[in-house]
C-alpha cells in the first residue's frame, strides 16, 4: 500500500472513531436524563426513548471497533486488507436497531394492556425538548461526518440519531396531548414508533446484505472510469468493467480495450500501464487487468462482415451490446461478445435468446464458425 493511501486511511479511521465518541458522550447524557425523568413521570414512551439512547451508544462502540479492524494493514491471509469488515459492523449496527425497535413494540403493548397514568412535570417536558434538539444536530453531524469519511457505519448512525429525534418529538406531542387534553397515547405513541424503527432496521440491514454481496457499480464512476480509458490513443472502445469492492473506496478491477490488430505486445504493454495509471490517479480505482479485443484493419470483408452481424443482433429486441467482434477470414471463425438485459419482456431467458440469434448466424453464415460468447452488464 503507498504511504499516500495509507495515511489516508488513517486520518479516515481518526474521524470515525472522534465522531463516534461524540456521539457515545451525547447518548449516554441523553439516555441518563430521559431514563430518570421517564422513571419519575412514569411513561414509558420516554423510558423506551432512553433505551433507545443506550442502543445508540452500542452501536457507535461497534463503529469504532469496525473502524480499527478494517484500518489494519493487509496481511498475509488477507492481502487486500480488512475494509470489507465495516460493512459488518454496519449490520451489527442495524440488527442492534431492530432489536431495539422490536424491545419497544413489546413493551409499547404490554403498556397499551395494562395501561399507567403519567405525571408529566416542566423538567421532564424541558429535557424532552432538549433530547429533540441534541439529536437533530447529533444525526446531521454524524452523518455529515460519514458522507465525508464515506462510512456507511457513520451514515446510519447518523440516521438512526434523526429517527430518535422524531421518536422524542412523539413523546413530546403525546405529553403534550395530555396536559391540555387528558388524552392518553403514551403506549399508541410507543407502538408507532416502535414500527418506524423496526421499519428503519430493516432497510440498514437491507443496504448492509446488498454491500456484502456486492452491487451495480454506480453509473457514475463507471462513467468516468470509462471516459478516462476512452480518451486513450490507442483505445477503439472500453468494455467489460467489472469491480470490486474491499470496503469503502477501495476498488479492485478489470476491463477489456478494442485495440487495432496491427499492435505489437510491447505497444499493448505500453499503453495497458498507462491506462493503469491513469485511472489509479483520477478514481483511486486498481486495474488488475486490462484485456484486450483485437479490431481488424485494413480488411473490408471484416468491416462488411462487422456491420451485417451488428445489425442483424442488434435488431433483436433485448440485446444491450455487441462488442469484441473478430473475423479471421483465413480460418473462417466469427467471434465476439454478446450482453443480453436481465429483464426480457417477452418472457424468454436469455440464453433462450442467445440461442435463436447463434443459429440465425450460423444459418446465414454456414462457412463461418461463430463463437459467441454471451456477456453479463455489470456496470451502466
Amino acid at each position: 500500500m503507498e504511504k499516500d493511501e495509507w495515511r489516508g486511511k488513517t486520518e479516515r479511521e481518526a474521524v470515525i472513531i472522534h465522531t463516534s465518541m461524540v456521539g457515545i458522550a451525547a447518548n449516554i447524557l441523553l439516555a441518563l436524563f430521559k431514563g430518570l425523568v421517564g422513571l419519575a413521570s412514569n411513561s414509558i414512551a420516554m423510558v423506551l426513548d432512553a433505551v433507545n439512547n443506550l442502543s445508540d451508544v452500542l452501536s457507535s462502540i461497534v463503529t469504532i471497533v469496525g473502524a480499527r479492524l478494517a484500518g489494519r494493514a493487509p496481511d498475509k491471509k488477507h492481502p487486500l486488507g480488512h475494509g470489507r469488515i465495516e460493512y459488518l459492523s454496519a449490520m451489527i449496527i442495524a440488527a442492534i436497531v431492530l432489536y431495539a425497535g422490536i424491545t419497544a413494540l413489546v413493551e409499547s403493548v404490554k403498556s397499551l394492556i395494562q395501561p399507567r397514568q403519567p405525571a408529566y412535570t416542566p423538567l421532564s417536558l424541558g429535557v424532552m425538548t432538549a433530547a429533540i434538539a441534541v439529536k437533530l444536530l447529533l444525526g446531521r453531524y454524524v452523518k455529515r461526518q460519514g458522507k465525508l469519511a464515506h462510512s456507511g457505519a457513520l451514515v446510519a448512525s447518523g440516521s438512526d440519531a434523526s429517527f430518535d429525534a422524531v421518536l422524542s418529538a412523539s413523546v413530546l406531542g403525546s405529553a403534550l396531548l395530555y396536559l391540555g387534553r387528558g388524552i392518553q397515547l403514551d403506549a399508541l405513541v410507543g407502538i408507532a414508533i416502535s414500527v418506524f424503527i423496526i421499519r428503519a432496521g430493516y432497510e440498514m440491514i437491507s443496504e448492509s446484505v446488498d454491500d456484502i454481496l456486492g452491487v451495480r457499480v454506480s453509473a457514475g464512476l463507471s462513467r468516468r472510469i470509462k471516459e478516462l480509458v476512452g480518451e486513450d490513443p490507442e483505445v477503439l472502445g472500453v468494455y467489460d468493467l467489472l469491480l470490486n469492492n474491499y470496503g469503502p473506496e477501495r476498488y479492485l478491477g478489470s476491463l477489456h480495450v478494442e485495440v487495432r490488430d496491427s499492435m505489437t505486445a510491447c505497444e499493448i504493454d505500453t499503453m495497458a500501464r498507462r491506462i493503469q495509471q491513469r485511472v489509479f490517479e483520477a478514481q483511486g480505482v486498481i486495474l488488475t487487468t486490462v484485456g484486450i479485443y483485437a479490431q481488424n484493419t485494413g480488411s473490408d470483408e471484416a468491416a462488411r462482415l462487422r456491420t451485417e452481424i451488428s445489425r442483424r443482433v442488434m435488431s433483436h429486441e433485448g440485446v444491450l451490446q455487441l462488442h469484441g467482434f473478430y473475423a479471421e477470414l483465413y480460418e473462417k471463425i466469427i467471434k465476439f461478445d454478446l450482453i443480453i438485459d436481465f429483464d426480457l419482456k417477452d418472457g424468454r431467458t436469455r440464453e433462450e435468446l442467445y440461442q435463436e440469434i447463434y443459429e440465425e448466424l450460423q444459418k446465414a453464415y454456414p462457412d463461418y464458425h461463430i463463437t459467441m460468447t454471451l456477456d453479463s452488464d455489470v456496470s451502466d
